[in-house]
């Protein structure tokens, strides 16, 4: 087995014997999704989220792909696609670091402190610069609206799903069964 590969099944191991929920797609090592709580003492700390991560097959050399499932309101995330501006991640990623530093140190520090001067989402960045307060309580709005009841949201996703489906009918002629080609005698 090749290094990346080992050294990916060992980070994706040590995130699920970790306090976090993890859940692989299609059994796949390399793509999965984490449950992250927000950090204590900000307005972010009764939040969770969903973020998906893919790592590549350089891993650990090249950096995972993380964003955000469910909405959030922070300058440095994307509120419609979820993704991360974070320089450890984007630009300065270490094979030093694992994926438990990613959710045990990279987020949270993120969320703690975030960079409106590098923003990716500017209204958030805006309000952040110019009324502190307003961030705080948009923020709160966005955590009790889209990142509360997380696992329930997704249940519901998956019924609407499921109801999307389109259903089988029995198709019934008129009672006679009709050969699929009938030969004409020659």
């Amino acid at each position: 087995m090749s290094s990346p590969k080992r050294r990916i099944e060992t980070d994706v191991m040590k995130l699920m014997m970790s306090d976090y929920e993890v859940t692989l797609v299609n059994d796949n090592m390399q793509e999965f999704y984490v449950i992250f709580k927000g950090p204590g003492e900000t307005p972010f700390a009764d939040g969770r989220w969903k973020v998906h991560v893919e790592l590549p097959d350089q891993y650990p050399y090249k950096s995972p792909s993380i964003g955000f499932v469910n909405r959030i309101f922070h300058p440095n995330i994307d509120e419609q696609s979820g993704s991360v501006c974070l320089d450890v991640i984007n630009q300065t990623w270490s094979p030093m670091f694992d994926m438990i530093n990613i959710f045990e140190v990279f987020l949270p520090q993120l969320l703690r402190y975030p960079n409106p001067t590098d923003p990716l989402n500017g209204e958030a960045a805006a309000l952040l610069m110019r009324e502190p307060r307003s961030y705080d309580a948009r923020v709160k709005e966005y955590v009790k609206q889209y990142a509360t009841n997380i696992h329930e949201q997704s249940d519901e996703e998956d019924k609407n799903e499921d109801s999307e489906l389109s259903e089988v009918e029995d198709y019934h002629t008129d009672g006679e069964d009709e050969p699929a080609g009938a030969m004409d005698d020659v």
